[in-house]
């Protein structure tokens, strides 16, 4: 089996400010690579990534999907 098949990405945009929000939440938004509203981040879709949205949901939207 090769590893020639292509990377599948998704893009997140944030949109909710982690301002009163609890601390874990701030840092997952940092590791996802955001740290201002409306700033987008495209990320590989594992399911790290799909767990660390999925914690902060509230927070971002994913822009897309390839």
């Amino acid at each position: 089996m090769s590893n020639n098949a292509p990377v599948k990405t998704i893009t997140v945009e944030q949109i909710g400010s982690p301002i009163r929000r609890p601390d874990v939440q701030e840092k997952t938004l940092i590791g996802l690579g955001l740290n201002k509203r409306h700033r987008r981040s495209t990320l590989e879709d594992t399911p790290a990534v799909r767990g660390m949205i999925a914690k902060v949901a509230h927070l971002v939207r994913v822009v897309e999907e390839n």
